[in-house]
């Protein structure tokens, strides 16, 4: 459930008020006088189907986005229940991919601990390490900060989400190439280490049609983690078309095998972009059945109230 609250001038939150009472997916509708003179605060409770169709109807009347707020509510034990609805909240999608895109200090901190534990992976044949620096990598969040920019048209949102995955597989590969290097000079390296060798990351030089697929897949499950807060839970499945190749990438430059490193290299870039086109499709997808169930909701707000839809 989203609980909606807008603040405005007593006349003009009235005549609101009336229309969300009347829309279809809106319930609890209340209407309160604000502290400041003159002003009131409508708070109601939206069905998520519902909302990008009261948000659109709310501009439209010329309440500015500001004076508008929606909180997610989760129902918890015997109030939850019936059936669960699941539905696209399009203003919540933008919002996190902003949030997504932000290349911030900790994002970077823990791509640079994953390039670490992940070139350690590669020097050792470990998979558990590569496993753990998959869990630590956050890349999951700009790879759908990119999709929702590319679906929206919002250049600016995918440029943005498109830098700070750029900065965070760069931090991982060159903490892999700088780990790899010291390793190299300090004499850490285990006895005959060849790259050729490492079965853990066998096919890190070369696109397949493993690569594309799973890249692809990886796109959409990362799409559908950002919608239902889960990327948590699904982010190691996404980085396992990243990080290994990312560190892969860092290992090769720092032993000086400028061969492979340029193979692992395109590795990166095929996985990347059938990511981002896997979330891209899913998030399209879901967009137009999203506009579907809106223009349903219009039709049957004008139906009981005689209102324009615009």
């Amino acid at each position: 459930m989203i609980e909606l609250e807008v603040f405005g001038r007593t006349a003009a939150m009235q005549a609101v008020a009336g229309r969300l009472d009347e829309t279809d997916g809106v319930s609890r509708v209340r209407l309160v006088d604000a502290t400041r003179d003159g002003y009131s605060v409508i708070s109601a409770s939206l069905r998520p189907r519902t909302v990008d169709a009261v948000l659109d109807d709310l501009r439209r009347q010329g309440v500015p986005d500001p004076d508008i707020a929606l909180t997610r509510v989760e129902l918890v034990g015997s109030l939850a229940t019936g059936r669960t609805e699941v539905s696209l909240v399009w203003a919540d999608v933008i919002g996190t991919a902003w949030l997504n895109a932000r290349p911030i200090a900790r994002y970077l901190a823990f791509m640079l601990v994953a390039g670490v534990i992940a070139a350690y992976g590669v020097i050792d044949d470990n998979v558990i390490l590569i496993v753990g620096a998959m869990a630590v990598s956050p890349d999951l969040l700009p790879i759908t900060g990119i999709g929702v920019g590319v679906v929206a048209r919002l250049p600016g949102l995918a440029g943005r989400a498109l830098l700070t995955l750029v900065l965070g597989l760069g931090f991982a590969s060159v903490a892999a190439a700088v780990c790899a290097f010291a390793q190299d000079r300090l004499g850490f390296l285990p006895s005959g280490f060849d790259l050729e060798e490492v079965g853990a990351l066998g096919g890190l030089t070369t696109v397949s049609n493993e690569t594309i697929v799973v890249a692809l897949v990886a796109g959409i499950a990362g799409m559908l983690a950002l919608e239902t807060r889960a990327s948590s839970g699904v982010g190691v499945a996404i980085s396992v078309t990243t990080i290994p190749a990312s560190a892969y990438l860092g290992v090769a430059t720092g032993l000086g095998e400028f061969g492979k490193a340029t193979g692992a290299l395109g590795v990166l870039g095929a996985n990347v972009l059938m990511m981002v086109v896997g979330a891209v499709a899913t998030l399209e997808l879901q967009r137009r059945l999203a506009r579907r169930r809106a223009a349903g909701v219009r039709r049957a707000t004008t139906t009981r109230s005689g209102w324009p839809t615009g």
